[in-house]
């Protein structure tokens, strides 16, 4: 792609955003500028305080245990009280939690507060992703999400770097940096975005009669959803060794944290840069091949970790894995968006974000019974068969659809008509419009 064509992309991307949605699109920024706890928690607890790999993946899976529950949760408080209230709540606890955490020193306590931690700092992720929804067209979502997710690499590369620097003098900085952050994005929040939840329908139509009955349960029995949910929680397993087996891999390779902040900072200056180029070459390509290959270059990536010797050659494994991400996070996300229902899209949202919070609670405990009992090996040969039967999955998802189902694009509506597209619409038609949509959208929870 040459500079002008980059430089085009780059303007019709960023063009006709209600003012709303910059100041969403900053607090996410900040957010992840303050990111320290996921991404150093496993170092933090096997170098600086000598525990095993297995009490680490114990306390992360903890953190991930938190999410779970706070996906669920959240997802109903932000239908139920509103997106606003939601998100203020969840980053003020945050900061406070994520401050305690650092003063922490019994094992006890340190496992107790990281449950707290994964339960508040989770619970932003409907709210975040709901008024998204609610504050932008329906024809501008999907490149919203995709500047949403432009906005956590962003941050990402530049905090892992950082982060990693800080941890060689004080972890305690970080947890500190990081809850400072988290309560500035609490602040702009209450000073700067408005609620968004739209306002249920008075009239006597059969459609307001039937909302009272999207529950937790509807999503439940939404198959074709939760097909995706299914499929998001293998990637999701994989991604997460990202930040739970490549640290503890490396460390006990003679690694040391700035040497992992460095690598996995990688990933987070690959998205930044290639998002919007990568984005504008597949978003015509047939999704289910899309899908197919980003499930095998996610698996296969991290496989090759089992390669790497020197600093950069985790680096380039992190290269292929990362051009995984870019590929399958807007075309998964397509789907989810249109998925969605009006007035549950806190609900829906919740159980998306529930695979990566249940991925974020079976991840650590995978790496750290492969890593103690068998080797980093194990682990990276295990993300090479979750790859390979992602894929399949993936395959068989949309094996049955005709071609020409398969390039259907549904036409984006109001959000009063967004519900029964969602409920009524084929998966092949979602997917056909993560395609042909402006630009695809990418999932606000990898955060």
């Amino acid at each position: 792609m040459s500079a002008a064509r980059f430089g085009q992309a780059a303007r019709e991307s960023v063009a006709g955003l209600p003012r709303a949605f910059w100041w969403l699109w900053t607090s996410t920024l900040v957010n992840r500028l303050g990111a320290f706890v996921a991404t150093f928690m496993t170092l933090y607890l096997t170098l600086e305080r000598g525990y095993s790999a297995s009490f680490a993946g114990l306390v992360v899976a903890l953190h991930g245990l938190g999410g779970v529950v706070s996906s669920l949760v959240a997802g109903v408080m932000t239908d139920r009280l509103g997106r606003r209230p939601t998100l203020l709540a969840a980053q003020a606890s945050t900061a406070f939690s994520v401050a305690l955490l650092g003063f922490m020193e019994h094992p006890a306590a340190i496992a107790a507060v990281a449950l707290l931690v994964g339960v508040t700092s989770n619970a932003s992720r409907p709210a975040v992703a709901a008024m998204m929804a609610d504050i932008v067209r329906p024809e501008d979502r999907v490149r919203a999400f995709a500047l949403n997710y432009w906005a956590i690499n962003l941050g990402f590369a530049v905090s892992a770097t950082a982060a990693g620097v800080i941890a060689e003098y004080s972890y305690l900085a970080g947890f500190l940096g990081e809850a400072a952050l988290t309560l500035a994005c609490a602040v702009l929040v209450f000073v700067k975005l408005p609620e968004s939840r739209p306002e249920r329908p008075t009239s006597g139509s059969d459609a307001a009669g039937e909302e009272p009955a999207i529950g937790l349960g509807t999503v439940l029995r939404d198959g074709r959803f939760m097909g995706v949910v299914g499929l998001s929680f293998l990637i999701s397993l994989i991604f997460t060794q990202g930040s739970v087996g490549l640290p503890v891999a490396m460390g006990a390779a003679g690694f040391s944290p700035g040497d992992y902040g460095l690598v996995v900072a990688v990933n987070g200056v690959l998205i930044v840069l290639l998002q919007i180029p990568v984005t504008s070459f597949i978003e015509r390509r047939d999704p289910q091949k899309l899908l197919v290959i980003s499930a095998l270059l996610a698996g296969y990536g991290f496989a090759l970790t089992a390669f790497a010797g020197p600093v950069w050659a985790y680096a380039l494994t992190v290269c292929v894995w990362t051009l995984a991400e870019i590929v399958n996070s807007p075309t998964q996300m397509g789907l989810v968006v249109r998925l969605s229902p009006v007035h549950g899209r806190g609900r829906y949202q919740g159980v998306y974000n529930l695979s990566w919070a249940v991925a974020s609670l079976v991840a650590p405990l995978m790496a750290g019974l492969l890593i103690d009992r068998y080797g980093a090996d194990w682990l990276w040969a295990a993300t090479g068969v979750l790859g390979t039967v992602a894929a399949a999955g993936y395959w068989l998802l949309m094996r049955g659809l005709s071609e020409g189902d398969a390039g259907v694009a549904v036409v984006a509506g109001s959000p009063g008509t967004e519900a029964t597209e969602a409920e009524s619409g084929s998966v092949a038609e979602v997917a056909g419009e993560a395609q042909g949509d402006a630009k695809p959208a990418a999932a606000a929870g990898v955060a």
